[in-house]
């Protein structure tokens, strides 16, 4: 079969509403057939039974994925209890069950041990490598997984309401890096039950939010002339929290061809900021985004460069 040759005139974040029953990896795929992107990528990994929002970048708006996938995130998060499964959530098997089920006096009296810094085991069925090899790949093969403890952040967590005695619903913002699968099973253990994820809804990551979010269902649709300007958002849209400033044309210039410019005859365009050695600033020239750049030794440098003609212009607006 003919490969459809890409274009590669496409740039821009797509917030998609990604349904259940589907990787990431896969929705990615979609999407980027479906716009004839040359790349694309995501910021935050969701699970197949988790929907919501997954951000994902097309053509040079991948370079800027590192910095969306730091940023917090928001959940709805339904905890089941009295049953353990192997992969923490409602996709797994049954491996563990208890009677004992926790009224609202126990969930509230223990839930701020959660908020904060706290340490979490990720699930075995998770992407991170053990040796090369992701761990999921290692569980299913029936291969011992020992994930390390590592430190996560809780900014909150709120009980919304407990429907029946086997299920509480909760509100989660998290930093980057934490897993919703661990919270629920250790909210459970820490309550003298065991319990798993049964249903998991993202509502943001960063200034990605469900109200901005579209399906796949209505971006493929062959009745439509499917346009980027009417689903992207900007290719900035991922560096919200970043200094940013204008350049004139010839000083984007030397950044585009990976020179560094001194930082001294930029103070005009740096006097709203407060900056220091390795901040990370944001450049653009006439609208149009330039590069991502690091203060060092007195000068600006070039990190990532944004490499497409004015024409995104057009897109952007």
């Amino acid at each position: 079969m003919a490969c459809k040759k890409r274009d590669g005139t496409v740039h821009g974040w797509l917030v998609l509403d990604k349904p259940m029953h589907i990787t990431s990896a896969k929705a990615v795929f979609a999407v980027r057939e479906i716009f004839n992107a040359t790349k694309a990528g995501h910021a935050g990994t969701l699970d197949p039974l988790a929907t919501g929002v997954l951000p994902i970048a097309l053509g040079e708006a991948t370079k800027t994925v590192p910095y969306a996938m730091n940023s917090t995130k928001d959940y709805n998060l339904t905890v089941r209890w009295g049953e353990a499964t192997t992969t923490d959530d409602a996709d797994g098997e049954v491996i563990e069950t208890s009677e004992l089920r926790p009224n609202i006096p126990d969930i509230l009296e223990i839930i701020d041990r959660f908020i904060g810094i706290i340490e979490q085991v990720p699930p075995n069925f998770s992407a991170i490598r053990i040796n090369g090899e992701r761990a999921y790949k290692l569980a299913r093969s029936g291969k011992k997984v020992n994930l390390k403890r590592r430190l996560i952040n809780i900014i909150n967590l709120i009980l919304v309401n407990v429907p029946n005695r086997d299920e509480a619903n909760f509100q989660v913002t998290s930093g980057s890096g934490a897993y919703m699968r661990s919270l629920a099973r250790n909210l459970a253990q820490s309550l003298g039950t065991v319990g798993h994820v049964r249903n998991l809804r993202r509502l943001r990551v960063g200034p990605f939010c469900i109200n901005n979010a579209i399906t796949l269902n209505k971006i493929d649709n062959p009745m439509k002339n499917i346009q980027p300007s009417n689903y992207l958002l900007p290719i900035e849209t991922a560096l919200k929290n970043m200094p940013s400033i204008a350049l004139q044309k010839s000083q984007a210039a030397i950044l585009r061809n990976g020179q560094a410019i001194p930082i001294h005859t930029l103070m005009d365009n740096l006097r709203l900021y407060n900056l220091h050695e390795n901040d990370l600033i944001y450049v653009t020239n006439n609208r149009i985004p330039v590069a991502i750049t690091r203060i060092k030794n007195g000068d600006i440098h070039p990190l990532k460069v944004l490499n497409f003609s004015d024409t995104l212009k057009t897109i952007k607006q």
